[in-house]
């Protein structure tokens, strides 16, 4: 598999008619907004969402109550018939599919807070680029988290891949190809701990994909809307680090 199989297939630009079908979104979104009570902070409408600083600041808030167990959110049925006519989330996550790994409880928050896509990896395709464009300029989520985590299997079986040649089943390859650029990065530069520092450039790159993104996601960055991080979280502790 060749090293450099994402860099040669960059992630498309959205045509016109999808364009065209994200305005109707947006149009919808705002009409189901305004139709919504502010009685509850589960259906604030999009004018009362927080900066990107503000987000960040309230979700390693949330991290810091899960690390001490003594999180907030324990009622999970409160506001759930509000949220069924509209969301308004206050962060998006990429994260893995890690069974381990739970955003939600991670930082301490309640249903309709967080726009999670979640791939084994915690990496950017096509469809998750989507998903996170809609996040952002359909419900206005004003945060972006790259959120990696220690031990990740994924990030280990491409080291395992990158270094040794190993060839993995059914549509796993597509994973390893997905990962390879941070892993053969920190292999050329000599990293003692290749797992560690695989994990951080793997979000950093995905950090620098998402924040480049054109159209959608490029502009809002320009435009101080949107705010595109990383972190990884250590499955020991529940800690996570903001790199």
């Amino acid at each position: 598999m060749c090293e450099n199989c994402v860099a040669r297939h960059p992630l498309p630009r959205p045509s016109r008619r999808s364009l065209l079908g994200l305005g109707a979104a947006l149009a919808l979104a705002g009409g189901m907004a305004g139709g919504v009570s502010t009685a509850s902070a589960q259906t604030a409408s999009p004018a009362d969402v927080p900066t990107g600083e503000e987000a960040l600041k309230r979700l390693m808030a949330g991290n810091a109550r899960y690390v001490a167990n003594k999180p907030r959110h324990r009622d999970f049925s409160a506001g759930r018939a509000a949220r069924a006519s509209s969301q308004h989330p206050f962060a998006s996550i990429v994260g893995c599919a890690d069974s381990r790994l739970a955003p939600e409880l991670t930082f301490d928050q309640s249903a309709g807070d967080l726009f999670v896509v979640r791939v084994a990896g915690n990496f950017v395709n096509e469809d998750g680029l989507a998903s996170l464009e809609f996040g952002a300029a359909v419900l206005q989520s004003p945060l972006i988290l790259v959120l990696g985590h220690t031990r990740c299997g994924a990030i280990s079986a491409t080291i395992d891949a990158v270094k040794n040649g190993t060839q993995l089943p059914g549509h796993l390859p597509a994973l390893v190809n997905a990962i390879r650029p941070a892993v053969v990065e920190v292999q050329k530069a000599g990293a003692a701990d290749m797992l560690e520092a695989a994990t951080e450039a793997n979000v950093r790159l995905n950090v620098e994909r998402l924040k480049t993104a054109a159209p959608i996601l490029a502009q809002r960055v320009a435009e101080k809307k949107l705010t595109v991080v990383g972190g990884v979280y250590d499955l020991a502790t529940g800690k996570v680090k903001l790199i």
